[in-house]
């Protein structure tokens, strides 16, 4: 059975380029290997991401970054059986903040910013679906 699990955490240190590479590579070294796909957003500290997959890889996967202590604020903002994944051209994708327009972030949101915690798992799942849409999601699977 697949199921997509949406979260958001914040970091509880500075994440450079550098560490951000590096968690984008493990995942997609670690993720192919489980089965589960997904795509990863981060801004000013916020970690806002998608998995999809077998329900028991997910929920090990997601327990797993819960404990992790580079994340505090855990939240699970959707958890849901589905029928098909929309992730599943990527190991591991990122969003490229570069590419984002402020305007979408304004059509989910009171402000600009992403901020998961103020709004709801169906509409940044939403915001998820249109960055894939607007090609705004990047990585290799």
């Amino acid at each position: 059975m697949l199921v997509r699990l949406m979260y958001a955490s914040r970091a509880t240190e500075s994440v450079d380029p550098d560490t951000l590479l590096a968690i984008l590579r493990k995942s997609k070294a670690h993720n192919p290997t489980i089965g589960v796909t997904g795509a990863l957003c981060f801004s000013s500290g916020i970690f806002l991401q998608v998995l999809e997959g077998g329900r028991g890889a997910v929920s090990h996967l997601y327990n797993a970054i819960a404990a992790d202590p580079r994340h505090r604020d855990v939240v699970l903002l959707s958890f849901e059986e589905i029928d098909e994944r929309r992730f599943a051209a990527w190991s591991m994708g990122q969003v490229n903040l570069s590419r984002l327009n402020p305007a979408l972030l304004m059509k989910y949101s009171e402000t600009s910013t992403l901020d998961p915690y103020v709004v709801s798992g169906r509409v940044s799942l939403a915001l998820f679906d249109e960055l894939v849409a607007t090609a705004s999601i990047v990585g290799q699977p």
